[in-house]
Formats: structure tokens, C-alpha cells, sequence
């Protein structure tokens, strides 16, 4: 019950406002389209509960899921877990320099507990990180 997703995006930014984006937990999590709110439960390192909407049988309400970054290397690598009852999730972010701005490497496994959990982010994980990709894409555009 293991799905994996491995997706690089090319931007026209430098590494570090991608990292600017990508290292802040609140974007992360405003960019999925299941998280219906999150809380920074610690700032200092990290942490943010998520509450998901998954729309699957068995889930008739939002699971809680509690997320940590557990590796930073800025302004180039961070890489978060999260954990529930109903999934594990880990992810990654590798921001490389281009000749033209960064790549941004992403590596997602989502282990599912309940039957449905993992046939809905085979479906869905790449729809997610292309919401990623827009809301990183929006950021790089409205800041400077």
C-alpha cells in the first residue's frame, strides 16, 4: 500500500527565493488540495498538523496528520515526514541550481493504513505536486 512520486519542476528563479517558498511548512501544506486547514504546532522546528479531507470510504472525517521537518540543509534540501492512522507520508525537496534558475526535485512515498488510501494518491499525488508547482510559481511571482 506504498506509492511513489518522483517529479523535478524548472524555474526561472534563483535556489534561494525557491527556498524561500519551499522551506516554510504553511506552503507546503496550503498547496495540498486535501489539507482543509493546518497548525503550526512549533515553529522552532517545524512542526504542522495537517487535517485532511480524504474522499475514500472508511474516512468520514478529517484525519490528523502530524508533520515534522527532519532534514535541513538550506538553501537546498528539506525533507519532512508525516504521520497518522490512516497514512504515512514522506516528502522531499531538492533545489538544484540551473544555468537558467533552480530545479526543484520532488520525492513523495505515501504509505496507506486503510484499503482506498492508496489507490487515491496513485490518482492524485501528481495532481498535488502540479498545486505545488503553481502556488511556488504565483510566490515566485509576487515577491521579489
Amino acid at each position: 500500500m506504498t506509492v511513489r512520486v518522483d517529479r523535478s519542476f524548472e524555474l526561472s528563479a534563483p535556489p534561494e527565493r525557491v527556498w524561500s517558498f519551499i522551506a516554510d511548512p504553511e506552503n507546503r501544506a496550503r498547496a495540498i488540495s486535501v489539507v482543509d486547514e493546518f497548525t503550526v504546532t512549533d515553529p522552532a522546528s517545524h512542526k504542522v498538523t495537517w487535517q485532511v479531507a480524504l474522499p475514500i470510504p472508511f474516512v468520514r472525517r478529517t484525519v490528523t496528520v502530524d508533520t515534522e521537518d527532519v532534514t535541513r540543509r538550506p538553501p537546498e534540501y528539506v525533507k519532512f515526514v508525516g504521520n497518522s492512522s490512516v497514512l504515512d507520508v514522506t516528502g522531499e525537496h531538492e533545489i538544484v541550481a540551473t544555468e537558467t534558475g533552480a530545479r526543484l526535485e520532488n520525492h513523495f512515498v505515501v504509505d496507506g493504513k486503510l484499503p482506498g488510501v492508496e489507490k487515491f494518491f496513485k490518482r492524485n499525488l501528481d495532481d498535488e505536486l502540479e498545486n505545488l508547482r503553481d502556488e511556488l510559481e504565483r510566490h515566485l511571482q509576487t515577491t521579489r
